[in-house]
Parts: C-alpha cells; sequence; structure tokens
C-alpha cells in the first residue's frame, strides 16, 4: 500500500506519484487535494486505480484526480487522462463511465426566493410529477426507431425541430448538444431497446432536479455574465443517459476484452483498443450517440420544468433562461501541447478558460461556467473556467463533493427520521420515489463541498463565482 512519504509534494494542494514507484508507469500520478483529504484517502482503491491508469498505451503528462476521487470502475471517480491518438493512444470505455453524459445544466430565473416563497411546495410537487424518477422510469415520448436514431444522431437539433428547445438552448451546451461524430449504427438493439422510452426521466441514485436559491457571489462581475444574482432562484439538474448509457459501455467492455488486439493490461477493468481501430471508433462513435441521448434527456426535462414554472407564476416557457450544460463523463479529442489527445473525463467536468474557441460569444471573456453539485441538503458551486485549468488539467476540474462512504454503508448509519429531520430544519422541501433510498445520498455520504472546491479554487483550475443552497430536492 502506498504511503504519505512516496508522494512528492509540489505545493499544498497538488501531489505526485513518480513513475519509480512502479515499473510499469509510462507517467507520473497527480492528485489535486490538501493535505488531509490525501491522507483520508491512502488506504482507498481509488489511488491504486489512478496509478493503473497511468499504464495506459499513449497516455500523455501524467493521470489526474480531482479532490473528489473515489473508486470507481478501472479509473477512479474523478479521474482525467489524455492519450495521444497519433502516439498509438487508446480509448477505455472505464475512463468515461457507464453512465455517458451524466451531467449538469443550470436554469437560473428572473425570480428572487421571496417572490416563490409560499409557492415552493406546489413547485416541487408539481416538477416531480412531470419528471419520471427512479430506477428503469419510463419517459412520456414515444419515438419510433427511425426518430429515435435522429435522437442518436444529432442530440439536441432533434429536441430544436421538435420545439422543445431554443437556438438559445443550444448555444449554450457543450458541443451545442450535438456531438457530430455519433453514428446510431454503433449503438447496440439491447442499448437503444433500454433507452427508447427513458427519454425526460430522472433516474436513480445521485441524479437529481434541485430548486435553489443563490446564497452567495464571489465574483460580481463573471456572476452579472453568468446572469447570476443574490437571492435569486435557480433550477439544477443532474443526470445523464440512463439505460442507454449503460448498455453502451457494457458491450464495448465485453468486445475490448475479447479484443485481437491484445493490450498489456494492470486492471482487466481498464479495457482497452487503440482510438483509430475499427473497434475504437466505434465506440467512439457509440457514446458520442449515448452523450447525445443524455443531453436530450437534459433537455427534455428542461422543457417540462418550464412548463410547470409557467402554469404557476405565469409568462412563456423561456423565462427560465439555461446557464450552461456540461457532461463530466466523457472523452472528447482535444488539443493540447501541441497534440491531439483523447481525454477522458469520468467524474470530472470539463473547465475551458477565456478564450476558447468552443465557448460561446458570452462567455469567451470569462471562461466556461462550471457547476460543482454538492449532496443533498448542501451547498452547490459555480465557477468559472481558467488558463491554468488549460494548462494544469486538460481544462478540467471536479464534478461534485465525491463519496466518501459507500452506499451500503450510508444506509446503514443514517436514519432515516433524522435525514428528514435535517432537510426540514434547513427549509428544504424533499419528494423522492425511494425516501429510503435518501439514505444513500445523504450529506455525511460525501466528502464536504467546501474543502473540495477550495482546492479547486486554490489551485485556480476554477474561479469561484456564487454558491448555491437547496430550497426543494427531487430524488429518484
Amino acid at each position: 500500500m502506498i504511503t504519505l512519504k512516496q508522494f512528492r509534494k509540489i505545493d499544498d494542494n497538488l501531489w505526485e506519484i513518480p513513475t519509480s514507484y512502479r515499473s510499469d508507469m509510462r507517467v507520473p500520478a497527480r492528485i489535486y487535494a490538501s493535505l488531509a483529504m490525501l491522507t483520508s484517502i491512502l488506504e482507498e482503491k481509488a489511488i491504486e486505480q489512478l496509478i493503473n491508469v497511468t499504464t495506459l498505451p499513449g497516455i500523455v503528462k501524467y493521470a489526474l484526480a480531482m479532490p473528489d476521487i473515489h473508486q470507481g470502475y478501472g479509473f477512479p471517480i474523478g479521474g482525467v487522462a489524455a492519450t495521444d491518438i497519433n502516439n498509438g493512444g487508446v480509448i477505455s470505455p472505464g475512463g468515461i463511465g457507464y453512465d455517458i453524459n451524466c451531467g449538469v445544466r443550470l436554469l437560473a430565473s428572473t425570480f428572487h426566493v421571496n417572490d416563490i416563497k409560499t409557492s415552493i411546495t406546489k413547485l416541487v410537487n408539481h416538477m416531480y410529477s412531470v419528471t419520471p424518477s427512479g430506477v428503469g422510469s419510463s419517459g412520456t415520448i414515444i419515438l419510433s426507431p427511425y426518430e429515435f436514431d435522429r435522437v442518436l444522431n444529432t442530440g439536441v437539433s432533434w429536441a430544436l425541430s421538435k420545439g422543445l428547445a431554443s437556438a438559445d438552448d443550444r448555444m449554450c451546451m457543450e458541443e451545442n448538444g450535438h456531438f457530430k461524430v455519433a453514428d446510431a449504427k454503433s449503438v447496440s438493439a439491447m442499448a437503444k431497446e433500454r433507452g427508447i422510452d427513458q427519454l425526460g426521466t430522472l433516474g436513480s441514485g445521485n441524479h437529481f432536479l434541485e430548486l435553489q436559491k443563490v446564497a452567495e457571489i464571489y465574483d460580481e462581475e463573471i456572476a452579472k455574465s453568468f446572469g447570476l444574482f443574490l437571492g435569486q432562484v435557480t433550477i439544477m439538474i443532474h443526470t445523464g443517459s440512463r439505460g442507454l448509457g449503460h448498455q453502451v459501455c457494457t458491450d464495448y467492455v465485453s468486445l475490448f476484452n475479447n479484443s485481437k488486439v491484445k493490450i498489456p493490461l494492470a486492471d482487466r477493468e481498464l479495457a482497452s483498443v487503440p482510438f483509430n481501430s475499427d473497434e475504437g471508433q466505434n465506440y467512439f462513435q457509440a457514446m458520442a450517440a449515448a452523450a447525445n441521448f443524455a443531453w436530450v434527456n437534459r433537455q427534455v426535462i428542461t422543457d417540462k420544468v418550464r412548463g410547470v414554472w409557467a402554469n404557476i407564476f405565469g409568462g412563456d416557457k423561456e423565462q427560465l433562461r439555461l446557464v450552461y450544460d456540461v457532461a463530466h463523463n466523457i472523452a472528447k479529442i482535444e488539443k493540447y501541447f501541441n497534440k491531439k489527445l483523447v481525454v477522458h473525463r469520468k467524474g470530472a467536468t470539463r473547465a475551458f478558460g477565456p478564450g476558447h474557441p468552443e465557448l460561446p460569444p458570452k462567455y469567451q471573456a470569462i471562461g466556461q461556467p462550471i457547476f460543482i453539485p454538492g449532496s443533498m441538503g448542501t451547498s452547490s458551486y459555480v465557477l468559472a473556467g481558467t488558463k491554468d485549468a488549460m494548462q494544469h488539467t486538460f481544462g478540467s476540474a471536479c464534478h461534485g463533493a465525491g463519496r466518501r462512504m459507500s452506499r451500503i454503508k450510508s444506509k446503514k448509519s443514517t436514519k432515516l427520521s433524522t435525514l428528514l429531520a435535517d432537510l426540514k430544519q434547513k427549509n428544504i422541501v424533499v419528494h423522492s420515489d425511494n425516501m429510503r433510498g435518501l439514505l444513500e445520498e445523504a450529506p455525511a455520504a460525501y466528502k464536504n463541498i467546501e474543502d473540495v472546491v477550495g482546492v479547486v479554487a486554490a489551485e485556480n483550475i476554477g474561479k469561484k463565482v456564487a454558491r448555491l443552497v437547496p430550497i426543494g430536492v427531487i430524488k429518484g
């Protein structure tokens, strides 16, 4: 087991495991964490997983872990790795995860929290009623196989054609909500069967629909550019590609493990193939299709939430403005150090700095909005991407607080009555398909969000803009 003495301290919040630690390491492993945070995870398998990632063919610079690091499948959650596509670089489904394009979007209202105080419970109940949640939940949109392929191939462009999105919505999404390399032909029939009735559904686990208020502003100028103000009501949506994405990952992990291309692996869960191989390209196309599904899924939920808002408060659907939508389980081709790289982000959000050509014009001067949700009952944060992130983390930041306790342990260590009483004391209205399932997502199961965001801000890979607190929570 690795000890603290085997880390090289770069600064107070950045630590490196050198290649001398293990003979099969191709690059160092770096962890963004305070000393206390690092010490707390030394015995976890996540560190070993990060070291295993450094052995992948074509990996560039280092394997990275964000301060929300915890154990995942193959890669740790909170992991970032980039491989050189022109130098034998591989693509690994374990570096994206089973919930492809699990991501977060933030909607901003024009209302102050005082304007809706008497309507919070009604609003949460109505949002819950139009957003199917829980394991295996089905939506209300019925699609033919042809139309479903259009969703997979064109993403939010399909939603725009159906009146479920606006041009402004599309502009404020990573990839404009349309990952153009997608090809539905690379998605299995079983994956399509699992996803075809799930558009507009939240799912279970840590996915949520949250009514929030802006509790604190750290940077007035950037907050204004993001359209945020103190006391404002916002809505955060966190979900992904549901059963379709899970099946895509399952299909290709199995395919890669049985591939004729044999890549020595430190862990079978790191199943990989060369990015430029036929198998690698097929997975990339299928992953992009699942990502398109996820963007449409969040867009359909947005349309339903807008409808509820308009019915309760009057006005048109467009009054809930999309601030941004960004993935945190995805692989993208990006250029760093004059190389074309496949950047794997698993439980890590894109954090492009000012001037990046992929950002909407209104965010060019300030950097990309970054959303770091806390846990149910704690704060979430809005940050802005920085040029330092582009230099040091492949334009990436953490994606949340990060688990510190397994779901089983959380259920055993928390009483439902205590959790509900705590939420009530904080004036948080909660609605769930499975109230006992809330125990898995209790705040105590997660790391301290302030500590996690503090590391990101201290290292300047994200600039703090605003803090949001929940006033209503919907969970699957």
